[in-house]
């Protein structure tokens, strides 16, 4: 008789878990796979959503990686419109309940894989339900975005959060040519990044025509307005922006373990710590390479990467997740932002003590056409000259220099290291000393 593994969760976390399981396993009789997923779609890009509101995506199933229909070519049972509400660890069963039907379906499981992922944050705030509030994690969500914005004619809309969504919404909005409003609880957008380099991209912003507001904090929502600790704001739409928080209440009912921000507790393979329950996505947590501290990490790269460790351990490999440090790009039309690693104000609570340089270059040769300005932050311990972390926000083609700085982390490289790498060099693309060797140059001088 085949083992059987089910999975909850149709996207990244689950199903990228599911197929690499089965390409470890492919005989169907060694190995069952069943899924199940509430929502009608499977495998994803929700980051490519505000490029669907922007109009560059024609229409929101190109973001489907794999439909169910593929992934059931390929073996995976993935059964969609159907939510798992509970998870009985002593009878080894899930109860399902088939949302077209109503029935209750009690299923068994020898291996138990949970990639139920994360919901945007809805603060418990008067008028929060709204219709013409919106949280964007799914497709289902862009596509009831899409459709009240195309009634509601989009001349106002509000951002709240001044993160990842909220730069890119607030992108895909202008570009539907309304006027837009970011506000944001903080003294500067962009909280992943330090302050001096918020500030940058906060004066991008402006310039691109976005009215920020930062240290404002949203009090409630009535029909056209949102109410603020500094007066309404008028408004046809609202995007919530504020982040994420992990899928985890179906482990924890089952007497999972759960961590930073209620994450579920993985090892380094994937295992919870339920006997034969994995789990990976965003509704897990990862451990930061540099602290060596448990982090919530919500990003499509990580999912994957926790999924195909899952998978080949589900499938009789082995294969363990060496950690994150958070690295990160986006984009606000002519302006790109890249982190990684630990910020200042990171480093110095995970109780070290660092130092840091900003500078400002420009992205080609001076005398190339379109060389654009660049700011490049590193941060490195004081005393060793251990990199620590990056920021760069920049013209076209700063945000992907982040990349190196994030090879010098996970190394272990120090500044001296890094400002003496051998990058490549044409005046198309950098100047002779490139703006992260630069940064990592001056940093050294100050470790």
């Amino acid at each position: 008789m085949a083992e059987r593994l089910v999975v909850v969760g149709g996207d990244a976390g689950g199903m990228a878990a599911a197929a690499q399981a089965r390409r470890m396993r492919p005989d169907l009789t060694d190995l069952e796979i069943i899924g199940f997923e509430r929502g009608g779609r499977t495998s994803f890009a929700a980051c490519g959503i505000p490029y669907r509101v922007a109009g560059l995506v024609a229409e929101l199933d190109d973001l489907v990686a794999r439909s169910p229909e593929e992934h059931r070519r390929r073996g995976i049972d993935i059964r969609v419109h159907h939510d798992v509400r509970a998870i009985d660890l002593d009878e080894r069963t899930v109860e399902v309940v088939d949302l077209a039907s109503g029935r209750i379906l009690v299923e068994p499981f020898d291996q138990l894989l949970i990639g139920t992922g994360a919901r945007p944050i809805r603060p418990d705030l008067p008028g929060i339900e709204s219709e013409f509030v919106h949280g964007v994690q799914n497709l289902d969500d862009a596509e009831d975005l899409l459709a009240h914005a195309e009634d509601a004619g989009c001349r106002r809309v509000v951002v709240v959060g001044g993160g990842y969504i909220g730069l890119e919404m607030a992108e895909a909005f202008l570009m539907w040519g309304a006027h837009v409003t970011v506000v944001e609880a903080a003294g500067e957008v962009m909280r992943t990044l330090d302050c001096d380099m918020g500030a940058l991209v906060r004066q991008a912003m402006q310039n691109h025509g976005i009215d920020v507001r930062t240290g404002v904090t949203v009090e409630g929502f009535e029909p056209g307005r949102v109410l603020t600790d500094h007066g309404p704001i008028d408004a046809d739409l609202v995007v919530l922006g504020i982040g994420v928080q992990p899928n985890s209440e179906l482990a924890d009912e089952a007497g999972i373990k759960l961590g930073v921000r209620n994450s579920i507790v993985v090892d380094r393979r994937q295992r919870t710590s339920a006997e034969g329950v994995w789990a990976a996505g965003d509704c897990c947590q990862s451990i930061h390479l540099v602290s060596q501290q448990p982090v919530h990490v919500a990003l499509g790269t990580v999912a994957n990467r926790q999924a195909r460790v899952a998978g080949i351990n589900i499938g009789g490999g082995y294969a363990s997740f060496p950690g994150v440090i958070g690295s990160a790009v986006t984009k606000l039309c002519a302006t790109e932002i890249g982190r990684t690693g630990l910020t200042d104000a990171e480093a110095k609570a995970a109780a070290f003590d660092p130092v840091s340089a900003v500078i400002e270059s420009k992205t080609r040769a001076g005398y190339y056409p379109d060389a654009a300005p660049i700011h490049v932050k590193v941060v490195v311990e004081r005393g060793t000259g251990r990199v620590l972390g990056g920021q760069i926000v920049g013209g076209p083609g700063s945000a992907k220099r982040i990349d190196v700085i994030a090879v010098a982390i996970t190394s272990g490289m120090t500044a001296d290291e890094l400002a003496s790498t051998d990058l490549s060099y044409a005046p198309p693309f950098s100047p002779v000393w490139d703006p992260v060797l630069l940064a990592a140059r001056e940093a050294a001088k100050l470790a």
